[in-house]
């Protein structure tokens, strides 16, 4: 039997669990977003292609618009694609798969997922930053950029203070009164499903800077899963901008976690400004690739411009 026949479309209901979480969490390339109760949070409608009983695994969140269904990036959902790492072979079975099946495709794979050199039109690299905490401290800071210094020691003339474990009903009131533009409160809703898991499972803590006033001007959501902390989720308000809090606080999260095997993941961005703020810490970059590409007929290619 050839490898293509190996590969199987699952329905989301058909998907056995068990076998699912376990083919995740057993990966070198395990991510958080992959497990089922991420997806059942984030994406809502997802199916798999699975390859064998459960031996490579890849989750296909979708959405549907004038009976045309296709792929997309759910929110809070930085590397998707396939799991374990796929040799060559398995890695181009998963993407013919997706070909033949869909017309659209808008989705981010995961930094392990390597597209070959024939597929340049249709995979784009994307940057993930990385900061090992594994030296003490006084080594971490050695790396910050001078601006990045500059930003902290003028937040710690603020008397400003960072409380450790903030309820998350006031993040995400604080949150959804600083959206970023294009956020909608629909997908606050989701992260509201999976800070309480998070809280509740014990994986997830959320760091918060209070004014002098104790007014809360910034705050981050951190997820740890395995040997990976997850800067997941972060608002900061006008004066919290002004104040540098955010600096602040991620200096104290760094302070407080030097020394441990832990990776601090920011998730990357592809804005300039943000890049530069996790730059600023020493992070590294990482890259990996968004598989996009539109095949509608051309009447129907304005639905996703």
């Amino acid at each position: 039997m050839s490898s293509v026949k190996k590969i199987h479309y699952i329905k989301h209901t058909q998907i056995d669990s068990g076998k699912w979480n376990q083919c995740i969490d057993g990966a070198l390339n395990c991510r958080i977003y992959a497990y089922d109760w991420h997806l059942d949070r984030t994406a809502i409608e997802w199916d798999a292609l699975v390859y064998g009983d459960y031996e490579y695994i890849m989750p296909l969140p979708f959405r549907s618009k004038l009976g045309i269904k296709y792929l997309y990036q759910p929110h809070f959902s930085q590397q998707l694609g396939i799991f374990p790492p796929p040799s060559k072979a398995i890695f181009e079975t998963f993407i013919t798969a997706i070909k033949n099946r869909f017309k659209y495709v808008d989705m981010q794979l995961n930094a392990v997922n390597i597209p070959g050199e024939n597929d340049g039109d249709i995979f784009f690299e994307r940057k993930n930053y990385l900061l090992s905490l594994t030296k003490d401290f006084k080594s971490i800071i050695s790396g910050y950029s001078n601006n990045t210094k500059r930003n902290i020691a003028k937040a710690q003339k603020q008397d400003l203070s960072i409380i450790e474990g903030i309820r998350f009903e006031d993040y995400l009131e604080f949150k959804s009164k600083n959206l970023p533009a294009g956020v909608d409160l629909s997908a606050v809703a989701k992260l509201k499903s999976l800070i309480a898991f998070g809280e509740y499972k014990g994986f997830g803590k959320i760091y918060g800077v209070y004014t002098p006033g104790n007014e809360l001007c910034a705050a981050v959501y951190f997820c740890r899963w395995k040997d990976r902390v997850i800067y997941f989720n972060a608002a900061s308000n006008e004066e919290g901008k002004n104040t540098g809090a955010m600096y602040y606080l991620v200096n104290r999260f760094i302070e407080d976690n030097a020394g441990k095997n832990l990776l601090l993941d920011f998730e990357g961005s592809m804005i300039p400004g943000v890049v530069r703020f996790y730059a600023g810490f020493g992070a590294r970059p990482e890259t990996y690739f968004q598989l996009k590409y539109n095949r509608l007929p051309l009447l129907l290619r304005w639905l996703k411009r």
